[in-house]
């Protein structure tokens, strides 16, 4: 029996390779929207896209994960696990991470001592580089305490920045208001465009920034920005990027951070997860990253 396994939700955007590889339970946040399931496309995100030209006005409908879903992970890795760490998506977005817990109490009191629920603070790419290091702080560290601490400390120096095409799926969401929605819908046609970020588990705008077409470089010089500010230069930096079925920009950003930064590691690049993707929209994308001490 290994010693220390991951539980983390589908909401991690994790390519299917590495959660194979690294043998990672997955819980399924659900997302519900009738009108656009059966809508021909590859993905939820070419589905949104016929569903605007069709006229469709409704909106998908997310719901957190049940007791039972993280029960039946919790389970799963018990059994090949001596210890189970479940790094849920911020708390501050859903209510997931309580979920997690209350199944916790659903285990015998020997298999609860086996679980550690630890809320990212993050979403998205950041809830899947938070996994990653968990994995890399697992391989040098036996001590789950310990593992969690360090886990904890890097999260908060992790940088997180997205950009979006269309704020009426945020607004939808219930994460920004009517208001806000109008704002920066008014402010994208005028060329401007806020970078968002994530600062204690919520999103906030990081700046406006002006003829801002460019998904990737906008994303890109954000980076340099910092990288110059935090002397990155002779410091490791792993990243991931997702996009909303914009293979091509992910891959453009992925290519200059490659090429600009040589002590850079894209740890995965990926689709966003469909409770992602109706949340930010078709095109949006992001970038997480964190840079070693």
């Amino acid at each position: 029996m290994e010693k220390i396994g991951i539980v983390t939700e589908s909401t991690a955007d994790l390519p299917l390779e590495i959660i194979e590889k690294n043998r990672i339970a997955i819980v399924p946040v659900k997302l519900d929207w009738p009108d656009v399931e059966a809508l021909p496309g590859e993905n939820t995100f070419q589905k949104m896209r016929k569903a605007e030209k069709l006229g469709i006005k409704s909106f998908g409908k997310t719901s957190q994960p049940s007791p039972k879903d993280y029960l039946d992970q919790y389970k799963r890795q018990l059994a090949d696990f001596e210890e189970v760490i479940c790094i849920s998506l911020s708390s501050k977005f859903s209510g997931s991470y309580n979920s997690a817990v209350q199944a916790r109490n659903f285990l015998k009191p020997e298999e609860q001592k086996r679980i550690f629920n630890f809320d990212s603070a993050t979403v998205s790419v950041g809830q899947g580089l938070a996994v990653l290091k968990a994995l890399e702080i697992i391989k040098k560290e036996n001590s789950t305490d310990r593992i969690l601490a360090e886990l904890e400390a890097s999260i908060k120096k992790m940088s997180f920045f997205a950009i979006l095409e269309n704020y009426k799926w945020l607004e939808a969401s219930g994460r920004i208001s009517k208001l806000a929605s109008i704002v920066l819908r008014r402010l994208a046609a005028s060329g401007l465009r806020p970078l968002l970020t994530l600062r204690n588990g919520k999103l906030f705008p990081a700046g406006l920034k002006s003829n801002a077409g460019d998904f990737p470089a906008v994303l890109f010089n954000q980076l340099e920005k910092i990288a110059e500010k935090e002397k990155f230069s002779d410091k490791k930096i792993s990243l991931g990027i997702i996009h909303g079925d914009d293979p091509a920009g992910a891959k453009k950003l992925e290519e200059m951070i490659k090429r600009e930064f040589k002590n850079a590691e894209v740890l995965f690049l990926s689709i966003a997860d469909d409770v992602i993707g109706v949340v930010a929209g078709p095109n949006a994308m992001a970038v997480a990253w964190l840079a070693d001490e």
